[in-house]
């Protein structure tokens, strides 16, 4: 159950406080003083900037997540920008240069609304950033061994992408299996990203119940389930 496994997300039936207790164990786990930046993600495309500690720190009551938005971005040090998923993808970014970083939640929406090349764009307004300087890692999802969908999705990704047939496995009558972590990756690399410094995680969550939360898989089982947190962040 989502209270007995380290649930970071607080929009399911967990406890607040049991969320809270969750997150500050999480950040424990990494060395130096991090605040978290998170927001309540509603599977489009806009880009929050998070430009210092205190527009970082969480508002008690809300676990952070009074902004609407589905990537977050900083370069601040001491500051994690994290997403939350349980079979959509999570993206996080970085670049050494400019320590600038992002972390992106892109479900099958947000992936055809280009959430991730436009979080490239913004980096480069923002900070500089300069694609083939970034390094990002897609993290683990629903992937095309079980992820299914229907006619409505299919048709939306063959319009959006040219080589859809790469994407999509069918399976029964007006039903294929997708693979977002590769149109994810495509996206990444036609933003300028190098191919060899983009890193996947071979893990489906569908699959491997037994390591991350799955909204599809569990839901009709357990009622609910919770999320992983994906982050990203410089050191002061």
């Amino acid at each position: 159950m989502p209270q007995d496994a380290l649930n970071l997300a607080g929009f399911d039936d967990d406890a607040a406080e049991n969320i809270y207790e969750n997150r500050r164990r999480f950040l424990k786990l990494f060395a130096g003083d991090f605040v978290l930046a998170a927001c309540w993600q509603v599977h489009e495309a806009d880009v929050r900037v998070v430009k210092n500690l205190e527009d970082a720190r969480e508002p008690i009551d809300s676990l952070g997540e009074s902004a609407y938005c589905d990537a977050l971005m900083t370069s601040t040090a001491g500051v994690l920008v994290g997403v939350k998923t349980a079979d959509c993808v999570s993206i996080i970014m970085g670049d050494a240069r400019t320590g600038a970083c992002a972390a992106v939640h892109a479900g099958w929406r947000g992936t055809l609304a280009e959430i991730v090349p436009r979080t490239i764009e913004r980096m480069s307004a923002e900070y500089g950033v300069r694609p083939s300087d970034v390094r990002a890692c897609v993290g683990p999802a629903a992937g095309a061994c079980c992820y299914e969908v229907g006619g409505e999705v299919i048709d939306a990704f063959k319009q959006k992408f040219a080589d859809a047939g790469r994407l999509l496995t069918p399976t029964r009558e007006g039903h294929a299996r997708i693979d977002l972590q590769r149109a994810n990756q495509d996206q990444l690399m036609a933003a300028g990203v190098e191919a060899s410094r983009i890193h996947v995680a071979p893990l489906c969550t569908m699959c491997r119940t037994d390591l991350f939360f799955s909204y599809r898989r569990e839901k009709n089982v357990l009622g609910r389930t919770g999320r992983l947190m994906s982050v990203i962040g410089r050191m002061k």
